[in-house]
């Protein structure tokens, strides 16, 4: 049996996938956890052979915690699944030491085939993944207006809440803007987005 722990914010998503996997027979999801520190909990009593793991969560990023599983848990193998569609994040999760990248909207035969490629020591990424990374792999990072107006913004020194309030949003959609920047440019704080920003002639 192929042992899977599922790493989601949503107990809904966390719960359907565990009917999933079950239904196969061939695997079984042996814990579920909401959060990053939950995970770095369940993962020092017990490893499974594969991690699905999402990119947003409350206290981080998933892509972040890829290097510290790798180094320490070894042959834990790690699946992304996320809505995140987007060539520079996919990118830097196979950078970063993720083993495979599906996106949430991917039927549920491709799920368990992402668990069952990754486990026996394949990457895998689902159908529209591959169509994604190919097209856009060599391309720089490309932001929509929005999220050039918000690191605009965030360049000139501006808060989320001052942010929000100039654009008419709410703080948490400036939020979750500053989020997605940090992981489409490969950064862990806002001097870093800043300074990639100037350097890449961003705003």
């Amino acid at each position: 049996m192929i042992k899977v722990t599922i790493v989601d914010d949503h107990k809904i998503i966390t719960d359907s996938l565990s009917e999933i996997i079950a239904k196969t027979g061939e695997m079984v999801a042996i814990n579920k956890a909401h959060s990053i520190a939950e995970c770095r909990k369940m993962l020092e009593s017990s490893q499974p052979d594969v991690l699905l793991l999402d990119v947003s969560l409350p206290d981080g990023n998933g892509i972040d915690l890829c290097p510290e599983i790798r180094k320490r848990y070894p042959d834990v193998k790690i699946l992304m699944l996320t809505s995140y569609a987007e060539s520079a994040v996919i990118g830097r999760a196979l950078n970063e030491g993720a083993h495979g990248y599906v996106l949430k909207n991917a039927a549920s035969e491709e799920v368990i085939e992402g668990i069952r490629t990754v486990a026996a020591g394949e990457r895998f990424m689902c159908d529209q993944t591959c169509v994604l990374f190919r097209k856009q792999s060599y391309q720089p990072v490309s932001l929509s207006p929005k999220e050039r107006e918000v690191l605009k913004l965030i360049v000139d020194g501006l808060t989320i809440r001052e942010i929000a309030e100039k654009l008419f949003l709410g703080f948490e959609t400036v939020r979750s803007y500053q989020k997605y920047l940090h992981l489409k440019l490969g950064v862990h704080n806002m001097a870093q987005l800043v300074r990639i920003a100037i350097e890449q002639k961003l705003v």
